[in-house]
């Protein structure tokens, strides 16, 4: 059953696997002792601080490692907004971030703090001229002027694949005397991450290394106060007893996969072009979406007009491949993605197919050759559905057009009845659409554009659009 979801986590890379048990029988002893068991995990401690710190362009002493990608964020946003307290208590991320920078955001704002979050483009790129002036700009309404205290930005996007400017953004960081924490967590295993950033963090079970294993490095001269009680461990940023086998693995793998990472690429980007070009020719009503170029080499994320994306995961394990979602919009949780709706792009039927090493041309092609009937028969019972629901969303006649009340209904059936009534109303007439689910918001304007009608706007739980030609 080929696995495609790559971007969340990967199966151990043999030279992982083989790291891992060697350190289960050398380094099971404390490195903080001076006795010889300890000082033979010690070797092995710094061994591969040595290597990870290699792998990511800093110096060892800068690197330290984490029970977790999440904790060496947190860490890493907290340790830095309060060394830098005096210079302001202003955050600035991108819409796009993962959740675990938004949480931090979240806590930084519910303890007095501010944070602004830099938009992005339909391809999810933050425009690094916008980004320098919110560093700028900071929280003007503070008593204090809000200084920026931190910035963050990933490397490349966890949904959709889009790198991002990290050097044109860290060199307005440095301008504006701003340090800038780069979440690297996609991105490492397929190479350094380039330009001046100040803080970086990553997690191994993303680039073939054990789970249980982040790194967070903080370069000399960035202001840091730990916000953790003080530990003797990894200088004091990380407190616990380190998981030195599990340590030696992540490290021992980040090599590995770097060194392979050039020839890897230039193999999975074609497949992931077929993968671009055939479902829009395939599958009727389908966006791909993210920067077409400038992205990483293994993901490439879609949606799907008049499809339920969690019942298309369900459908595409049934017929044997195991995909992702970027959106949340399913039966259970009805908030769509804060990804896909910073970039104002379809939430319906979103599926994130990301590659790992390995992946066949014949793979890709099965996927190809299952997607339109899963995709098929999704829409189909979606159909059904709506036919059940129809006499709660019949369209009653206004003064400039019609109006659709698909209020508790969840997406993707409001699209589905605005799709079927917009052709009642003529040219230039307006259709109203009801509609209380979250995912209306981003999916009717989405449509709109994709249809190439009028959205004119929002009032309340009231969506309106105009009628092309």
């Amino acid at each position: 059953m080929p696995y495609f979801d790559a971007a969340s986590a990967v199966p151990l890379h043999p030279v992982a696997r083989q790291a891992l048990l060697a350190a289960l029988d050398e380094g099971w002893a404390d490195p903080a002792r001076l006795h010889r068991e300890g000082r033979r995990a010690r070797l092995l401690l710094d061994a591969a601080r040595e290597a990870a710190a290699e792998a990511v362009g800093c110096r060892p002493d800068e690197l330290v490692f984490a029970p977790s990608g999440t904790r060496a964020l947190h860490t890493g946003i907290a340790g830095a907004l309060a060394g830098r307290r005096r210079a302001g208590r202003h955050l600035l991320v991108s819409a796009v971030e993962h959740s675990a920078v938004l949480h931090a955001a979240g806590a930084h704002e519910a303890a007095g703090g501010s944070v602004s979050r830099a938009p992005v483009d339909r391809g999810g790129r933050v425009g690094p001229e916008r980004f320098a002036e919110l560093l700028r700009a900071g929280d003007a309404g503070a008593p204090d002027g809000g200084g920026t205290a931190l910035a963050c930005l990933q490397s490349a996007n966890h949904e959709v694949g889009t790198v991002q400017p990290v050097e044109a953004v860290a060199d307005a960081c440095r301008e504006a005397g701003v340090p800038l924490l780069v979440d690297a967590a996609q991105s490492l295993g397929w190479g350094q991450v380039g330009g001046a950033w100040s803080l970086l963090a990553a997690s191994a079970h993303k680039w073939g290394g054990p789970s249980g294993v982040g790194l967070l490095v903080v370069r000399k001269g960035v202001r840091f106060a730990p916000h953790a009680p003080a530990d003797e461990r990894e200088s004091g940023r990380m407190p616990g007893f380190e998981n030195l086998p599990a340590i030696v693995a992540a490290a021992a793998s980040l090599r590995a996969v770097q060194a392979e990472a050039a020839a890897e690429a230039e193999r999975l980007r074609p497949l992931v072009d077929r993968i671009r070009r055939a479902v829009p020719a395939s599958v009727p009503d389908a966006e791909v979406v993210g920067d077409p170029l400038r992205r990483l080499p293994h993901v490439v994320t879609f949606s799907c007009l008049y499809a339920d994306g969690e019942a298309l995961l369900h459908a595409l394990d049934r017929a044997g491949y195991s995909v992702s979602s970027g959106s949340s919009c399913t039966s259970s949780t009805l908030t769509p993605s804060h990804v896909l709706r910073a970039m104002g792009v379809l939430s319906e039927g979103n599926v994130r197919v990301s590659l790992p090493r390995g992946t066949t041309a014949q793979e890709v092609d099965g996927f190809l050759a299952a997607l339109p009937g899963a995709v098929r028969a999704v829409r189909d019972a979606l159909a059904g559905a709506a036919r059940e629901t129809a006499a709660a969303v019949e369209p009653s006649p206004g003064a400039d057009g019609i109006t659709l009340d698909a209020l508790g209904t969840l997406c993707p059936l409001p699209v589905i009845e605005l799709a079927k009534a917009i052709g009642r109303v003529p040219v230039g007439g307006v259709v109203t659409v009801l509609a209380d689910d979250e995912a209306a918001r981003l999916d009717i304007p989405a449509w709109c554009e994709m249809r190439g009608h009028t959205y004119l706007g929002a009032d309340g739980t009231a969506h309106r659009v105009r009628r092309a030609a």
